[in-house]
């Protein structure tokens, strides 16, 4: 053996120095990777060719591995980590010779290109990569990070640390909004880092907290570290439970974990929310605490005011969260007495299929064993009654279509037992006092002549809803009923906005809040699956900023909030209208209905094409076409590439020697600590994208083929990559900001003032990994 070590250790070593040499020549992260993967294999090829690696496998054929197979040992399941002192043989890295290995890695390359970039079931989902990084771009031209900034400045800037505490909080409002760390971290070390200097704050402080806070967009969905890495956790958590099952002798993962073995990427953008919410409180909180102890390099910074009208204490609980309060509490009260509800009459037309056991219990007794050892002997108890329970009853109840008089009996009893207040009107009505009331809070003395009238409306409409409006109505008459009151409501929030937007922090929050919750919304909520839900992003972003644009050029932004407008009626159109008119029989308040909502569409995309104009003219949209495809065009760059390179560590046995190294080790919490301190130390050396598409399917198969929750080792490996950015000397943030730092800022400022907020990342994954249920708790509420 070469150097004393095993022909696999040796081809690993040259892999990893190639791509080391590869990033470290300068020439490009997304072709160095592809070439890596070519020069090591020509090595690798080489030295085995001239004999000088050579793997020392277990002799299979020896009478210890039969004695120990014989014993009841899975052959998958021996190795040399395991069985050190089995017999062995020496044998070629290419067992076939490298001529056998090259065809099969152009082969299988150009497989895993069309399946994996190409025309593969994941090409859908890495299409939200695309409109996420247009959403970003378009917003960071936009500028929106400028008043961002200046306006937490002046809400905490008074606290102690406040301006330290305020580019956090800008850090994760642009983390849910843009999710682009590079762009993030620029544009507040350009905009923050002179303020924060000039006003006293270290140089440590100052960088520590722009750098660590413009990586919340590595876990604040939408992310898109998240995106990339839910693709592959989606297919490695499938075959691997697919595997895990079959070991246990049963026939599929379905049977053997009872319910199916999927995790998809909106699913871990519901996981990531709160972990992404609890980093960016340690930063503000270890932000306010070292002002706290520090208190000359983090002082109280009081910024000059934005204007508005001065409110007095009383003035602004009473609007800003008495009454705010009060609404959302009193719906939320009315809902739980019933007086609140739902006041649809669409019944199934199909009876309920029959529920199935718990478990399935027609299994082999290997696969009895193994399910019971899984789900407790209880489970399989309940499992066992609730199938002779079926079988006793004839079998699953199958599911039937209802005869025309069952289903007029039960819309008449939905009719009877519907709710006097339907849900929808009082969710519109709750938003339009919402209104009102902030209204009123940010100019207490203007007249309160309009406001009033508009809560009169809204009183009206729920005073109709009460008292003219049955469940049975149809949505025309509805809405003819509720015209009347809600212009009289809305003819107030036309006030109130007016009055709104004259608030400094609402105008500058307020856009693309809206944003955000339309984008994370429609997500989090199960509504639609990222990729309509970034290419809504992408597109309220282009209005967004050609709203910005417009008002910067003194020229009217009508176009636009009209267009705005004309989506949320043509969302309220669809909802309570049957827009269906290729059906046999389409009533006439569908039709009416369908050219209304057409129209809107018609007109709001009339507003997306002028908005991109308005852009293009601004000479804003060019650049960031040119940027979203020089970002993208590197991801899958570096997809391909990756792909080449691992199917050159698959080649000469890496992959299976580095799977059965962790397979050695019985406990699980073992073998994913390793993997994660792995991860961690390689974040010093590589990119988040490298690791995600040379590490992760590596070591994949084993740390998703096990009991954990698949959310929950995501999650844990897409914080344990945000670090990547922070850890010196490749730490993209990093460079990022020593890029635009001012000359008085030296590198050794930034890497002390990081230093803590990697142990804050650090605090962070030990906080998840003792209370795993911060990530799963989301996910299983909104099942």
């Amino acid at each position: 053996m070469l150097f004393g070590l095993d022909g696999v250790e040796i081809g690993l070593i040259i892999v990893f120095l190639c791509l080391f040499g590869g990033i470290l020549s300068g020439f490009p992260v997304a072709f160095a990777i592809g070439g890596a993967g070519i020069v090591s294999f020509a090595i690798i090829a080489g030295l085995d060719s001239a004999g000088l690696l050579i793997h020392q496998a277990i002799d299979t054929s020896s009478e210890a591995y039969n004695a120990l197979v014989a014993g009841g040992a899975r052959p998958e399941s021996i190795s040399i980590f395991r069985y050190p002192e089995l017999p062995r043989s020496g044998m070629p890295v290419f067992p076939q010779g490298w001529e056998t290995a090259l065809d099969r890695n152009i082969s299988f390359i150009v497989n895993r290109i069309n399946e994996r970039v190409l025309a593969g079931a994941a090409i859908e989902t890495l299409l939200a990569v695309l409109m996420f990084v247009m959403m970003g771009i378009t917003l960071e031209r936009s500028k929106i990070a400028n008043d961002l900034l200046t306006t937490m400045a002046r809400v905490f800037g008074p606290l102690p640390g406040g301006l330290a505490v305020s580019v956090v909080v800008v850090g994760a409002f642009l983390a849910a909004s843009t999710g682009i760390v590079g762009a993030t971290v620029v544009t507040m070390g350009l905009l923050s880092l002179p303020t924060m200097l000039r006003n006293g704050y270290s140089p440590q402080i100052a960088t520590g907290v722009i750098a660590a806070s413009g990586t919340l967009g590595q876990i604040i969905p939408p992310s898109i570290v998240i995106v990339l890495l839910g693709t592959l956790a989606g297919d490695l958590y499938s075959v691997a439970q697919e595997n895990r099952a079959q070991l246990a002798g049963c026939s599929d993962a379905l049977t053997y974990l009872g319910e199916p073995a999927v995790v998809s990427v909106g699913t871990l953008f519901q996981a990531a929310l709160l972990p992404g919410i609890l980093l960016a409180l340690l930063y503000a909180l270890y932000a306010f605490g070292y002002a706290l102890v520090n208190p000359s390099k983090a002082p109280a910074v009081q910024l000059a005011d934005g204007g508005g009208e001065p409110i007095t204490r009383a003035e602004r609980f009473t609007w800003f969260a008495g009454v705010p309060v009060a609404l959302i509490a009193g719906s939320m009260l009315l809902s739980s007495l019933g007086v609140v509800g739902s006041q649809g009459l669409r019944v199934d037309t199909f009876t309920d299929m029959g529920e199935t056991a718990s478990l399935r219990t027609n299994v082999s007794d290997e696969c009895r064993a193994s399910m019971i050892d899984l789900h407790g002997q209880a489970a399989w108890d309940d499992a066992v009654a609730e199938q002779k329970a079926i079988d006793e009853a004839g079998g699953v109840e199958q599911s039937v279509r209802l005869s025309p008089e069952r289903i007029v009996e039960l819309r008449a009893e939905k009719a009877a037992n519907a709710a006097p207040i339907g849900t929808g009107v009082a969710t519109i009505m709750v938003m339009l006092g919402l209104v009102l009331a902030l209204a009123r809070g940010v100019s207490p003395s203007a007249s309160p002549a309009p406001l009033l009238v508009g809560a009169l409306g809204i009183v009206l409409g729920l005073l109709a809803d009460i008292l003219l409006i049955p469940a049975t109505m149809s949505s025309g008459a509805t809405w003819l009923i509720l015209a009347i009151p809600m212009g009289l409501a809305l003819y107030g929030c036309a006030h109130g906005a007016v009055r709104l937007a004259g608030n400094e922090l609402i105008r500058v929050v307020f856009p693309p809040l809206v944003l955000i919750v339309a984008v994370l919304g429609s997500i989090l909520g199960g509504i639609t699956n990222p990729t309509p839900a970034a290419a809504l992003g992408a597109g309220g972003a282009i209005m967004l900023a050609a709203y910005r644009k417009l008002r910067d050029q003194d020229r009217s932004p009508r176009i636009i909030l009209f267009s705005t407008l004309a989506i949320v009626l043509a969302i309220l159109i669809g909802i309570n209208f049957d827009l269906r008119i290729n059906m046999e029989e389409v009533g006439f308040e569908s039709w009416v209905a369908f050219i209304f909502a057409y129209g809107a569409y018609l007109y709001a995309l009339f507003g997306l094409l002028f908005a991109c104009w308005v852009l293009f003219t601004g000479g804003v949209l060019s650049p960031v076409v040119r940027e979203t495809a020089k970002v993208t065009s590197m991801v899958f760059t570096i997809l391909i590439g990756s792909q080449l390179l691992n199917l050159v560590v698959i080649s000469f046995g890496g992959e299976h020697y580095i799977q059965q190294f962790l397979m050695s080790f019985d406990n699980e919490f073992k073998v994913f600590l390793i993997v994660m301190l792995v991860l961690f130390f390689l974040g010093f050396v590589l990119d988040f994208l490298e690791i995600i598409y040379i590490v992760i399917p590596i070591v994949g198969p084993v740390i998703y083929g096990g009991s954990f929750d698949p959310k929950w080792v995501t999650i844990m490996i897409a914080v344990n990559l945000q670090t990547s950015f922070l850890t010196p000397p490749f730490g993209f943030a990093l460079f990022y900001l020593r890029g635009v730092a001012p000359r008085g800022v030296t590198t050794g400022h930034i890497y002390a003032g990081v230093f803590p907020f990697v142990l804050i990342q650090v605090v962070g994954l030990a906080i998840l990994w003792f209370f795993p249920d911060i990530v799963t708790i989301l996910p299983d509420l909104m099942r």
